[in-house]
């Protein structure tokens, strides 16, 4: 497991990147349940002091507290003996508000390109 991450403040330029990555899988754990989005992360913008998510229907929308995101910790652990990478935004307590995790294809596989991406980005950080 990897403990690069990035500063909280570059939330907003991270979210606007990944609006271009094609499919990932956007988790949300609240409460004991579970939440998953699979999908292109929606592009946004800030309005009222939240990042707003703002894709095509269906899809994911919400409104970001980027104030909140103290920092961004680049994930980088099997997940069910698979490799396995996220973006884990967390707050002031080190708790996590979200993750996006890297597609997979219809295989199953690693989207290639986005695999790339991250870890080009996780090298930069450490």
């Amino acid at each position: 497991m990897s403990d690069v991450s990035m500063p909280g403040e570059q939330a907003q330029e991270l979210l606007e990147t990944l609006s271009d990555w094609g499919t990932m899988v956007t988790i949300i754990i609240h409460a004991g349940s579970v939440f998953e989005f699979k999908g292109p992360f929606p592009k946004g913008k800030v309005a009222e002091g939240f990042y707003n998510l703002s894709g095509p229907v269906p899809g994911l929308h919400g409104h970001l507290n980027l104030k909140q995101v103290k920092q961004i910790r680049f994930q980088d652990k099997p997940h069910r003996g698979r490799e396995s990478y996220a973006f884990v935004f967390e707050n002031a307590d080190d708790e996590v508000i979200f993750k996006v995790f890297l597609g997979r294809d219809e295989k199953g596989e690693l989207l290639a390109e986005q695999k790339q991406r991250f870890l080009a980005m996780q090298k930069h950080y450490q």
